[in-house]
């Protein structure tokens, strides 16, 4: 059997570097997943017991799913995937996990 997904070397969005900063300095292990393709989320995050995917898009392009991203999305069988576009988003995540 095939494997579905298709690796290619993928830029990360700019404000990812911030966004990893954020989360690791918020206590999450983070795993970076962009070079995947094939619309998979950018991040792998851990969290108190919690594992979450993380899509993060320029807020400056103001960016979009994109058709690999959101047939992706449609397939996944697990917890939804997060969308963000700057750190303080990524911590809201991680706060309302706390709640």
């Amino acid at each position: 059997m095939a494997n579905k997904l298709q690796y290619r070397k993928r830029n990360a969005d700019q404000n990812q570097p911030l966004i990893v900063a954020a989360l690791r300095a918020c206590g999450a292990s983070v795993v970076l997943l962009h070079d995947a393709g094939a619309g998979v989320p950018d991040l792998l995050v851990g969290y108190q017991g919690h594992t979450l995917l993380v899509e993060v898009k320029n807020p400056a392009i103001k960016g979009k799913l994109n058709a690999r991203q959101i047939a992706w999305q449609a397939d996944w069988l697990g917890s939804p995937v997060h969308v963000v576009f700057t750190a303080e988003e990524a911590r809201d995540i991680l706060e309302a996990l706390r709640m």
